[in-house]
């Protein structure tokens, strides 16, 4: 895994300065302290930062192809680059490495932008081919890697793995963009449509930019969709029989690096059948870790340390403690974007424990959005078959009146919590999952935005573009789009954006074998009633690992990393609760009622009401303005 970084001029091939190519790279050292590189031509500069994986000593960047007539840095991991070098042998290809670098690139010789769907990995990279004359910008399927990019007031466009790297460009303007507060303040993150700053953006996920010398800079290409439109007849048992042999794939080629490799253990599913999976393809022990808390309604090292020793691991784990808030001014820099999931905080601390004794560690994440795990999802659907049995004209006069009506009871027992699914009811279907996915409601959005905020907003609300994602999906049901949103709109902008940049920040290279893409696009066609049934997500994956692992880790109720952050917020933190509405630098900006801010600070601190998500969002934005210098 690496970072990189670079700046190509749209127009006149202007002479870029290699020194401020250099600074760009070292504002993400941390990505690659292995080894660093930069390349000049006229009009093109390419940086790079190397954390050795594989070929440790043969594939330095930028690297040059074998003609040396285009010139490559690249950050990530193609896990069939074996079977693509002997493809690319046949056709006269020849190799100077033993690494999956040299094979991007001559892959693109031979194939030019069609080369994307020959790999399957992780990647985010940058081509300059000197004939062509022309940069090939390129992400992955599903957005594991990042790519930021930035059109800069000399005419040149400048991409890097992260912002700060973007940040370290002296034209690069500090504006914020007010929508993206939008975005963040309903999702709980900068989605990627969207920078915080201003002129930047996110290459989206399975899109490539072909950028030319004599040419305005072209717009992403979509080269990859992930398709929920046709559905699999096939036995159950054949399905199950296929879905094993996908999971098994999946995890060995992940496996293959030059150095130490383990694998993140929480005790869930998504892990535990990552760890059996190693353990069934591996003659030595896998190593394995673990982190619990000192609170016991949030630990779960039992399950971890339950699974560790039906598989023989190499265990570790740690007890980190629940009141470890003094580590969010860090948090913050890690992000550069302000980015309010409060489980990054566990996910660095496994991160950090895991980078004691390995470079490679494989991970859990994407079972959840590939085959319905989420409870959200299954709501989903049930009020979609709903909405199917009431005209809208009937529906939204009704249940939008029971909505208003219904107390929020968030302390109460699930059947009686009916509010949230009054709202959803009574509106469309992608509007209904719009609301289950957001972490602030659009009413409570604008009870906290002034009134010249709102006027920048204009008719402008952060639901707009998922619910656009989920009319356009290429599924048949709610849940299909459902999923469909959540693989191309909530995995990419939090769930790996967390994982990148925690992992990348102690320097771990983090691979995700449930997020294989031929694995997704099978998930994608398997009959709902293999997805859930009964009430349970993730149905076949569960009962395919049956025979690995026990009941009580397959069956029990998800729970995941949890953050104290109510509690941070009545007692260490409170001080800074109270400044987001009086005198820190959100209250500087103008966008919100700094009064509406402190009377939610004081009943929260009060213990009159729980408002910690919100004054957590609202922290995190504040520590992220004082980064960028733009508050």
């Amino acid at each position: 895994m690496c970072g990189i970084a670079g700046i190509f001029h749209c127009g006149t091939p202007k002479p870029v300065d290699p020194a401020r190519v250099s600074r760009m790279c070292d504002a993400i050292a941390h990505r690659g302290p292995d080894g660093e590189g930069v390349w000049t031509a006229p009009g093109v500069g390419l940086g790079h930062r190397r954390l050795s994986i594989i070929d440790l000593a043969g594939s330095p960047q930028p690297m040059p192809s074998f003609d040396e007539r285009a010139m490559l840095v690249y950050n990530g991991e193609i896990y069939n680059y074996r079977e693509l070098r002997r493809e690319l042998e046949t056709l006269g290809a020849r190799f100077r490495t033993q690494g999956d670098s040299e094979v991007i690139l001559a892959a693109w010789q031979q194939w030019g932008p069609a080369c994307l769907s020959r790999f399957n990995g992780m990647f985010a990279f940058a081509i300059y081919d000197l004939n062509r004359r022309e940069l090939f910008l390129a992400r992955d399927r599903l957005g594991v890697k990042p790519l930021f990019t930035a059109l800069l007031s000399d005419g040149s466009l400048a991409f890097a793995s992260e912002l700060k790297a973007l940040l370290a460009h002296p034209l690069l303007r500090r504006e914020i963009d007010p929508l993206a507060v939008e975005d963040y303040l309903t999702w709980g993150y900068v989605p990627d449509h969207r920078s915080i700053l201003s002129g930047v953006e996110k290459l989206p996920a399975g899109h490539y930019r072909l950028l030319k010398h004599d040419a305005p800079p072209a717009a992403p290409v979509r080269w990859w969709d992930i398709s929920f439109a046709e559905r699999r007849r096939d036995r159950s048992e054949d399905l199950e029989a296929e879905l094993l042999f996908r999971l098994r794939e999946a995890v060995s080629s992940r496996m293959v690096a030059d150095v130490p490799l383990g694998a993140f253990l929480s005790g869930g599913v998504d892990s535990s059948s990552v760890v059996a999976l190693m353990a069934e393809a591996s003659r030595e022990p896998v190593r394995t870790c673990s982190i619990g808390f000192d609170e016991a309604g949030l630990d779960e090292t039992s399950y971890a340390r339950q699974v560790a020793a039906r598989f023989a691991t190499d265990h570790r784990e740690r007890i980190v403690s629940a009141h470890d808030f003094g580590e969010i001014d860090r948090l913050a820099a890690m992000f550069d974007e302000p980015f309010a999931d409060a489980s990054a905080l566990p996910t660095w601390r496994v991160c950090q424990l895991a980078r004691e004794t390995v470079t490679v560690a494989l991970s859990g994440d994407g079972a959840d959005e590939a085959f319905a795990g989420y409870r959200r999802q299954g709501f989903h659907a049930a009020e979609e078959r709903a909405r199917s049995l009431m005209p809208h004209g009937l529906r939204a006069p009704v249940f939008g009146a029971l909505g208003k009506l219904w107390p929020k009871a968030d302390w109460a027992p699930r059947a009686l919590r009916a509010k949230t699914t009054f709202q959803s009811l009574a509106a469309s279907g992608e509007e209904g999952y719009a609301r289950a996915l957001a972490v602030t409601a659009p009413e409570i959005r604008a009870s906290l935005y002034s009134d010249a905020f709102r006027g920048e907003l204009g008719d402008y609300r952060a639901e707009q573009p998922l619910t656009a994602l989920m009319r356009g999906a290429p599924a048949r049901s709610g849940l299909d789009r459902a999923q469909y949103a959540d693989l191309m709109f909530w995995l990419p902008g939090d769930i790996l954006t967390k994982v990148d940049r925690t992992s990348m920040a102690v320097s771990l290279e983090a691979r995700e074998p449930l997020l294989d893409h031929r694995l997704i696009e099978f998930a994608a066609t398997l009959p709902e009633n293999l997805r859930i049934r009964r009430g349970q997500g993730k149905w076949l994956l569960k009962h395919a690992m049956e025979r690995y692992l026990p009941n009580e880790v397959l069956y029990r109720p998800k729970q995941g990393f949890v953050t104290p952050i109510a509690q941070w917020l009545r007692g260490p933190l409170a001080s800074e609760a109270r400044a987001i509405g009086r005198g820190a630098a959100l209250a500087r900006t103008g966008w919100f009622d700094s009064g509406r801010i402190s009377a939610l600070a004081e009943a929260h601190i009060s213990g009159r009401s729980d408002h910690s998500r919100l004054l957590w969002q609202l922290l995190m934005l504040d520590k992220s303005l004082t980064r960028l210098g733009a508050a």
